[in-house]
C-alpha cells in the first residue's frame, strides 16, 4: 500500500496523461522512504456520467485519493500528501491553463483492523535486487 486513485471526467481523457502522472506518483512515493515500492498501485477511473457546477460550460475535474495503511504519524502523512499535491498541480498545470479544470486530492488512512492484504510482489522485488 498505498493506492493512488484518480477519478477523472471523460472530456479530458486524452489530455490528462494519467500514465505520466502515475509514473511521477510512483517515483515520488517510492523516493519518500515511507512506502515500499511493491505496495504502490495507481489506477484511473473514467467518469462517463457526471455534472459539475451549473453544467453550462466545458468543465472538467480530477479527484485523487491516496489510500494508505495505518501506522504513520500525521506529520509524515502530511509531508507526503503536500509533496504529492505539488506533483499533481505541476502535472496538470498546462491543462489547467487551457481549460476549466478542478483538482482535488485527499489522503485516507485505512483502519488497521479492517485492512486485509496478501502480496507476493515485495518478495519478488527483493529477490531482483540480490
Amino acid at each position: 500500500m498505498p493506492h493512488f486513485i484518480a477519478e477523472y471526467t471523460d472530456n479530458i481523457e486524452q489530455q490528462a496523461d494519467l500514465p505520466g502522472l502515475f509514473e511521477t506518483v510512483h517515483a515520488t512515493l517510492g523516493d519518500s522512504g515511507v512506502f515500499p515500492q511493491g505496495g504502490i498501485r495507481s489506477r484511473g477511473v473514467r467518469l462517463d456520467t457526471w455534472r459539475m457546477a451549473d453544467g453550462r460550460h466545458d468543465y472538467a475535474f480530477v479527484h485523487m485519493t491516496l489510500k494508505v495503511s495505518h501506522g504513520r504519524d500525521l506529520a509524515t502523512r502530511q509531508a507526503v500528501a503536500e509533496k504529492l499535491f505539488d506533483v499533481i498541480i505541476a502535472h496538470f498545470a498546462e491543462l489547467q491553463a487551457q481549460r476549466l479544470l478542478a483538482l482535488s486530492f485527499e489522503m485516507a488512512e485505512l483502519r488497521e483492523q479492517l485492512n486485509f492484504k496478501q502480496n507476493n510482489v515485495h518478495a519478488f522485488l527483493k529477490a531482483q535486487v540480490s
